[in-house]
């Protein structure tokens, strides 16, 4: 038991070795990906990175492992588990945190102790989104206006 309820361990949804997906995905529950996806993935259970498999995904679920590639942040409520054959290019946030001798973690990572710091570094997260967002806009508009002056 976790958290007072019982864990399911039964696998929603799995994309197999071979399989290749290009857009995000949002599941109910535990998740497992073999294969390879261009596309954030957000659940709301656990989630497996295999060996084999290669993501440009930011990912949000309880309890992430990580065997595989993972190009994106990742924000897992309860913890995150980097393998020894795991490769992590970008943030974390996560509650508790374990990472095998041997794997690669390249980004900030932050381990939240109470439901209030994890709340907090949530919201810092997607207000810095929010400004990047509204910057790439402002340098399109810019890009623009110089193209307009020299052409």
């Amino acid at each position: 038991m976790s958290n007072g309820r019982l864990e399911d361990f039964s696998i929603n949804t799995i994309v197999g070795p071979g399989a290749s997906i290009n857009g995000d995905i949002e599941s109910g529950g535990f998740t497992r990906i073999d294969g390879s996806i261009w596309g954030n993935l957000s659940t709301k259970g656990r989630i497996v990175v295999g060996e084999k498999a290669r993501m440009k995904s930011n990912i949000s679920g309880t309890t992430v492992t990580v065997g595989g590639v993972v190009y994106g942040n990742i924000f897992a409520s309860e913890r995150i588990i980097i393998l020894n054959t795991g490769l992590v290019l970008g943030d974390i946030i996560t509650r508790r945190i374990q990472a095998d001798d041997g794997c690669l973690i390249h980004g900030k990572v932050t381990v939240c102790q109470s439901e209030e710091a994890w709340d907090k570094a949530i919201a810092e997260y997607r207000d810095a989104q929010g400004v990047k967002s509204a910057l790439s806009g402002f340098s399109f508009l810019r890009e623009t206006a110089m193209e307009k002056t020299n052409g």
